[in-house]
């Protein structure tokens, strides 16, 4: 096979996108693809998979019953939120649960031992970059300016940060998801103002993750791919949206903004830090032109940002993983 045969692999829900449009982008290059979902393994998804002591790597193939990809010719790999594993049903528990993990490892750890293969990103990598508290030392360390910020049970240190702030504050979640509610709805938990006057003995029930609320100009969904950076920005006309902009779609104008040299330099350095290529940054922009970091998704959504500004993110994921003819 010749080095522009190369597939890449995109592994990713059947409904996804971010996915659909960088396969377009490959697709466009003449550059194989082979797209699946990790929840087709391995009830759909036939693994074959063999080491030798004297190959550089593993060898065998992947094959979803209408494309197949030889393991020792994959010169990259897109992992863009795959469902996990799906056991059959006829396998009881314990032993399903324990399938399942089985497979999950299986296939990630045999595609991340591939040598020479790039990735858009390594989920053994984002696990620990998707780390709120340690995104804040590191987006430091890299010269970002970043929210002064307590995360606390204590209801007395709490109102000692209020203090000290002397300034308006919000809450937000330290992990990302939903929080599931009796009608079976998922409900996002959003960042929220909260008022010290309200802080009771209720703080103590979890940890509570405070910052000092920015004066936003405007805000960016900030994506970079590689060494590529898109400044896509939310101007919000509603209280709502100013707080979070996810409440409130309705209420966001969209557009385009250059990335200043040291912020650009500063997300670089902190993807680098992690060992990944990829990130959906969220930065405020304040009245003063000041950018201030608050959270990278390492697996964060971007079509939307393409979809309405016309930035050309997912041509740079193709770039990214397209590569060289090495």
């Amino acid at each position: 096979m010749t080095a522009t045969a190369r597939p890449v692999l995109v592994v990713a829900e059947q409904l996804d996108a971010a996915a659909d449009m960088v396969v377009d982008q490959l697709n466009q290059r003449d550059v194989p693809v082979v797209r699946f979902d990790a929840a087709t393994f391995p009830q759909q998804l036939m693994l074959t998979a063999r080491h030798e002591p004297t190959e550089p790597g593993w060898t065998g193939v992947l094959d979803d019953g209408r494309r197949t990809a030889r393991l020792e010719d994959v010169r990259a790999v897109y992992w863009r939120r795959p469902g996990r594993s799906a056991i059959a049903d006829t396998i009881p528990e314990p032993y399903a649960t324990w399938a399942q993990n089985q497979a999950d490892a299986a296939l990630l750890n045999l595609l991340a031992a591939l040598p020479g293969v790039r990735w858009i990103n390594n989920p053994h990598h984002d696990r620990i970059a998707a780390h709120k508290p340690q995104q804040l030392t590191a987006a430091t360390r890299c010269g970002l300016k970043v929210p002064r910020s307590l995360i606390t049970n204590d209801p007395g240190a709490a109102r000692a940060f209020a203090r000290q702030v002397d300034a308006p504050l919000i809450c937000k979640a330290v992990l990302g998801g939903r929080l599931p509610v009796d009608d079976g709805r998922a409900l996002m938990v959003a960042t929220h103002h909260v008022d010290p006057e309200d802080f009771d003995d209720s703080i103590r029930g979890t940890a509570h993750y405070f910052q000092e609320a920015i004066d936003k100009a405007y805000e960016v969904r900030l994506v970079v791919v590689g060494e590529r950076v898109f400044g896509g920005t939310l101007h919000a006309t509603s209280a709502q949206a100013r707080t979070d902009w996810r409440t409130d779609y309705q209420h966001i104008e969209y557009g385009t903004t250059p990335v200043p040299d040291h912020v650009a330099h500063g997300v670089r350095r902190f993807l680098a830090s992690y060992g990944i290529v990829f990130g959906s940054f969220d930065f405020a922009v304040t009245p003063d032109d000041e950018w201030v970091f608050f959270e990278n998704n390492p697996a964060g959504t971007w079509a939307w940002v393409e979809n309405r500004t016309g930035l050309p993110i997912a041509a740079a994921h193709a770039d990214y993983l397209q590569g060289g003819n090495e």
